[in-house]
């Protein structure tokens, strides 16, 4: 049985491709189109997941669409009512665009697959949104039986649901509608600090450690109610996003003393403060949650999806509160998510197919679901784009690349099957020695061309993580954060304790300072030889030549810039930055070899993330 997810019209659009319940493939569509968060129907992820299949669309049993349109439309409606006459001009914009694209969505959709070859429109199927992200960390968990968490900005109706699913069912148990969001409140502080919406969330994150939450308790007094079960109502006072065109409101700026940040102004104190505020606040409530769902549900695994579980900080509170064993956090927990769990849902709530778990072992094969490529087509390729290169052998290859990392190299890394999601996980990734001091700000000053207080994640050894983090837990998804360990750790001065803001950057505080945030956590990825082997391999090279079995990772991109998915766009980011060495499969590139005409600006190349 082939079924064929898609997600699309939104945000992050991306197809999948399910067979007999198994994973084939899965990618986004930004990746092909180099379009940031492509919002469009996904038709050359469509094609790369057929092509992937070894398939035509006539192959295909089922394709199912992620969210449910009309319900969509019915909030759409019911709200702009409910707030009435406030928000015309913001109706007067949707509702056409409404009518147009998106409320007959089966016709739109079965034109669109039409381009893809002979298809019928009774095979075309439609999941729920919140549905389709439980089904997403449910269905390729590793656990037989799992509460689940899903937590966003807004499906149709529910912005956060409950639920429980014991081998191939799944059962919403409740769920809080539109407006009251923990997504939406927190996209509301990213708006509000100058970052641009369902991209700038990281940022926010990564920023919060730089500030003290002393507005914590002022947004819970105001903002938010919180029960003790987790379950939360907006005052909808303070937001604008059911009607207007903005996030916040005039009263939320009273509050908070002054507009909203211009995305070109220089970030004060007062941002960093927010930050580290919203950030308290939705660890509260996730904590409260997670608790109350617990104690509901007698379960002791948690899977968790949606926007909202990329917030790998909170991910990690919820670890250490043990509320539960075992946590599993699909790694494409967006939107593009979607599409693999409307495929999975057909599979086994549709069609009632059983589903294997062993308690151990996740189906998402390390996230490597997009396409891979040939030696003799990397080859090509990038003789094509005018690379110099040499064609190394494994051995040679992997030397070469410590040999880089030890010499102070920002190194592109491109091997296998790219990533599902938004993290790199050491197939599309920029590499780094995090034992460099300087090494974070290079890298985001003139690698990445994004703000320098931006965090670095480290990729370990998982056989070496607990020598070097407090974490004994697989995290394959760069999905925790835990602290460096404190035999790691560097002791600082009263002085540089009391340092405010940005200035914390120029303290080291560890034995890997470059992955080290400045409240001595680190976003984990533990890397395992049984799902990606040359990396590993990399790895313990490293390792065996410096003692340190930990390295930078970062996606392979600069800011604004999707993900590199084919070797030509990883050679033109290569040779748009100030990176130093690239390894596409078994080719190895030095900058110092290409020729100079080749080379171009990559600042200013993307807009904005």
């Amino acid at each position: 049985m082939l079924i064929l997810g898609i997600s699309a019209f939104y945000h992050d659009s991306a197809a999948a491709l399910v067979k007999d319940g198994e994973i084939l493939a899965a990618a986004q569509e930004e990746r092909f189109t180099r379009k940031k968060h492509d919002p469009g129907f996904p038709h050359r992820a469509v094609d790369y997941c057929l092509a992937e299949g070894g398939i035509s669309l006539a192959n295909i049993d089922h394709v199912v669409f992620y969210d449910k349109p009309f319900l969509k439309f019915e909030r759409l409606v019911e709200t702009y009512l409910a707030f009435a006459p406030r928000g015309l001009r913001s109706f007067r914009m949707a509702i056409p665009l409404w009518i147009r694209e998106k409320l007959f969505q089966r016709d739109i959709l079965g034109q669109e697959l039409g381009m893809h070859g002979s298809f019928d429109p009774r095979r075309l199927l439609f999941t729920e949104h919140h549905q389709s992200h439980a089904a997403s960390a449910f269905f390729c968990s590793p656990f037989e039986e799992s509460a689940i968490l899903t937590m966003d900005g807004v499906g149709e109706w529910a912005t956060t649901s409950v639920a429980h699913g014991q081998g191939n069912r799944l059962e919403i148990l409740k769920e809080i509608h539109f407006p009251h969001s923990l997504g939406l409140l927190y996209s509301a502080f990213t708006y509000y600090t100058g970052f641009k919406v369902n991209s700038g969330e990281y940022k926010l994150m990564g920023l919060a450690p730089y500030g003290q939450p002393k507005y914590a308790q002022v947004i819970l007094d105001n903002l938010v109610d919180v029960k003790p079960d987790g379950s939360f109502h907006l005052n909808l006072e303070y937001f604008d996003y059911c009607t207007g065109l903005q996030m916040t409101s005039k009263k939320f700026d009273r509050l908070f003393g002054g507009p909203p940040r211009h995305p070109g102004e220089r970030l004060a104190q007062r941002d960093m403060d927010l930050a580290a505020s919203i950030q308290v606040v939705l660890e509260t409530i996730i904590l409260k949650l997670t608790r109350a769902l617990a104690a509901e549900t007698s379960s002791r695994n948690l899977c968790l999806a949606g926007g909202v579980a990329l917030n790998c900080v909170a991910n990690g509170k919820i670890l250490r509160d043990h509320s539960f064993d075992n946590i599993w956090i699909q790694p494409a927990a967006g939107d593009a998510g979607g599409a693999l769990g409307a495929a999975l849902a057909a599979y086994h709530l549709y069609r009632g197919q059983p589903r294997q778990a062993d308690g151990r072992t996740d189906s998402m094969k390390g996230a490597f679901l997009g396409p891979r490529f040939a030696q003799h087509e990397v080859e090509k390729r990038l003789r094509s784009a005018g690379a110099r290169f040499a064609v190394l052998g494994d051995r040679e290859l992997v030397n070469s690349c410590v040999d880089s990392l030890v010499g102070g190299h920002a190194l592109g890394w491109f091997q296998g099957r790219m990533e599902f999601g938004p993290r790199a996980l050491g197939s599309r990734s920029i590499l780094a020695d995090a034992r460099s001091p300087a090494m974070q700000s290079v890298l985001n000053l003139k690698v990445k061309y994004r703000e320098s207080f931006r965090p670095f994640a480290p990729s370990v050894l998982r056989e070496h993580l607990a020598e070097w983090f407090e974490l004994d837990a697989d995290s394959p998804y760069m999905l925790l954060v835990a602290g460096i360990a404190t035999s790691r750790r560097k002791p600082i001065t009263i002085e540089q304790e009391e340092l405010f803001g940005m200035e914390k950057l120029k303290v080291p505080r560890s034995e890997i300072p470059a992955v080290t945030h400045v409240d001595y956590s680190a976003r984990i990825q533990t890397v395992h030889q049984d799902t990606n082997r040359r990396y590993h391999a990399l790895l313990t090279a490293f390792q065996q030549r410096t003692g340190c079995p930990v390295i930078v990772n970062t996606s392979f991109n600069v800011r604004g810039e999707p993900i590199v998915a084919y070797p030509e766009d990883a050679f033109r980011c290569f040779m748009g930055t100030e990176m130093e060495s690239l390894a596409v499969e078994n080719c190895f590139l030095r900058k110092a070899d290409q020729d100079p005409a080749l080379q171009r600006n990559y600042s200013q190349a993307f807009d904005l993330d």
